[in-house]
């Protein structure tokens, strides 16, 4: 991957982005302070309270979200350690303080979903998560007052619930790397009645998402709507030339002015291509329509703000033009296909596209050659 773009996509990951204000820097939590109380509604349902979770021992609290990569590659140890620790009297919760309107879609480009209370079920749900999974980016009251840097952030209290230990999971986001498991030397030393020897360390993930950076998402919704939509005609070579291989993952899509499933799908796809166009990716809508028919077709992307690719039917030789890209294709529209760096086909539906399965299957190909390890998350099963 050029340098450029790694340096971009760090820069997103771990600085976050928008104007800072005083909001963006509260501080943290300093080692031997009460917890903060919190009510908060969690995937479950249920309200959970600080309250709830007296009789445990050793109390330990993590920041975390659906968006962040850093905190999808420490998911699984999050989950080890609520299942290791839960018969000894350790409670692990884990709150997401991010406000889902100060996330830009450029932020995005390394998840299915964002980090709403809905997309946080849905996450909890596909990944069996099995600890309290709690919702505060709606008022960020309860993450103001722990000061969380970033995702993952891991805060544990002891049975009087003063806090002994902050900072990181462990020592690398690669597993293999890990040398030094610091939230877990925690717990043990807690567990044994014994000082914890490291009581604070630096934390490196993605920045939390506070309230004062939702200027940022307008910005770059506004510079989304500027982009210029452009419309080129497309005959027989240009729709072969699609599956073949260039380095990037491709997702092609099929459509008509006329369907109205075609219509209702596209803001979906728009949406896409928006989050993941800094990454080797890239959009092709095709549009089924007569070549006589561009001013209305151009309207309709126009009022999309399509400024991926946009393709037109050259010819009135519908079949043959389909043909030309999949001989198999019965010519039902909607019609999307994704293909990976190799042109493989990866995904493929002649119906409306369900737009997480989809993601899900982009983040899944994407080539992480700027996030070594992501991949095989998004491959698990």
């Amino acid at each position: 991957m050029p340098h450029r773009l790694l340096i971009a996509s760090l820069a997103i990951c771990l600085l976050g982005a928008g104007t800072l204000g005083a909001q963006d820097h509260p501080p943290t939590l300093a080692i031997g302070s009460t917890a903060p109380d919190f009510d908060l509604p969690g995937v479950d349902g249920a309200n959970h309270r600080l309250g709830d979770y007296a009789s445990a021992k050793v109390l330990v609290i993590v920041f975390t979200c659906n968006h962040c990569p850093t905190a999808q590659m420490y998911e699984s140890r999050i989950k080890a350690l609520a299942a290791d620790y839960a018969g000894r009297g350790v409670a692990l919760v884990a709150i997401e303080p991010n406000n889902a309107k100060a996330i830009r879609l450029d932020e995005l480009g390394y998840t299915d979903l964002s980090d709403s209370l809905a997309e946080m079920k849905l996450r909890a749900a596909y990944r069996h998560i099995n600890f309290p999974y709690l919702y505060d980016g709606e008022t960020q009251k309860v993450s103001l007052a722990y000061g969380p840097v970033a995702t993952p952030h891991v805060f544990i209290f002891d049975q009087e619930r003063k806090l002994r230990y902050e900072g990181r999971v462990d020592d690398s986001p690669r597993q293999n790397l890990v040398r030094r498991q610091d939230a877990r030397e925690a717990i043990e030393a807690l567990l044994a009645a014994r000082p914890v020897a490291v009581a604070s360390t630096p934390v490196v993930g993605c920045s939390t998402k506070w309230m004062s950076k939702e200027e940022g998402r307008n910005q770059e919704e506004a510079r989304f709507e500027a982009e210029p939509v452009t419309l080129n005609l497309a005959g027989a070579d240009d729709l072969k030339a699609l599956r073949k291989p260039d380095g990037k993952v491709r997702l092609i899509d099929f459509w008509a002015t006329w369907c109205g499933p075609c219509v209702e799908e596209f803001p979906d796809l728009i949406t896409i291509y928006r989050m993941y166009r800094h990454r080797p990716f890239e959009l092709v809508t095709v549009s089924t329509n007569y070549p006589d028919e561009r001013a209305g077709v151009m309207r309709a992307l126009e009022q999309q703000h399509s400024a991926s690719r946009n393709l037109l039917f050259g010819t009135t030789d519908n079949y043959g033009l389909m043909a030309a890209f999949d001989p198999a294709w019965k010519g039902a529209v909607p019609y999307t296909v994704l293909l990976d760096a190799d042109g493989k086909v990866v995904y493929s539906v002649q119906a409306p596209i369900d737009p997480v399965e989809l993601k899900r299957r982009i983040v899944a190909t994407i080539p992480d050659d700027d996030y070594i390890g992501l991949r095989a998350y998004w491959n698990m099963p």
